[in-house]
């Protein structure tokens, strides 16, 4: 069982590079401040958030001891300047780790400022044009000893972590073996050191395409359509209501005593004539 949070605290760079090959961290994609309070009760290890979720002002009186990664894809910052100024920004509003999907020069410059990087390997969305869209990675034993040494690129660049996604088990364990970088799997296999699923996946919001490696444990999607059906149920019969008098009645109203109205009404009389 997890500790509770009034044991657990935040764990830093140097914690989470300590338990590589201990154990297995559990690591969640979230979007909302009950889905990071839920992870917090949890006792989930690391999150990946938006940046205007991590920058809420209250993000962390829900989320204290939550490892946050934050972060936009390399095509949405722009230059290497701008990434930087977008990580030191993010750092400050309590960020721990900034995802960056862009060159090893990126990475090395943010980790040269001490910004502890996440890179991503495997099938990157941004870049997947260049592994053959949304694929499997590394299914080859060429393409996997080219997965290794981009793996091993990014730890000598200076990322303390990578996501690596949806590549055959068997290799990111292997990988995994030889390096000392922080391996995050999605899709990946037991073999990295942290498992790492969406909420929206896991709660059965997604209406979309639902991954091979996600797994569903609760059916939100079908607990919002019936939400939808008694809100539309509930503005219908208020606009029966509308509609045939019964609202508003007496206990929805304001009333004013009798000599006061009587009182109002002589001088509307007045004022009239």
């Amino acid at each position: 069982m997890k500790e509770s949070t009034v044991t657990r605290k935040k764990p830093t760079i140097a914690d989470l590079r300590a338990l590589k090959g201990a154990r297995q961290l559990t690591m969640l994609r979230v979007m909302t401040l009950d889905e990071a309070a839920a992870a917090e009760a949890a006792g989930i290890d690391i999150v990946s958030v938006p940046p205007e979720l991590v920058s809420h002002p209250h993000y962390r009186d829900v989320a204290p001891t939550l490892f946050s990664m934050t972060g936009k894809t390399h095509l949405e910052v722009g230059t290497r300047d701008d990434f930087h100024r977008f990580a030191c920004q993010m750092m400050l509003a309590g960020a721990d780790a900034i995802y960056c999907s862009g060159g090893l020069g990126t990475v090395r410059a943010l980790a040269d400022e001490h910004i502890p990087v996440v890179g991503h390997v495997g099938l990157v969305p941004s870049r997947a044009t260049w592994t053959g869209g949304f694929r499997a990675v590394a299914k080859t034993a060429e393409a996997a000893m080219a997965l290794l040494a981009e793996v091993q690129a990014y730890e000598a660049a200076g990322a303390f972590a990578l996501e690596i996604e949806v590549v055959p088990d068997a290799v990111a364990s292997e990988i995994s073996k030889r390096v000392g970088i922080l391996l995050w799997s999605m899709g990946a296999g037991a073999g990295c050191d942290a498992q790492y699923l969406f909420a929206e996946d896991i709660l059965g919001q997604n209406r979309g395409h639902m991954p091979r490696h996600s797994k569903i444990y609760r059916d939100f999607a079908a607990e919002y359509d019936r939400l939808q059906a008694e809100r539309i149920a509930a503005f219908r019969e208020y606009v029966a209501d509308v509609g045939d008098g019964s609202y508003p009645q007496d206990s929805h109203l304001v009333k004013m005593a009798d000599t006061e109205l009587a009182q109002f009404q002589k001088l509307l009389a007045k004022a009239k004539s």
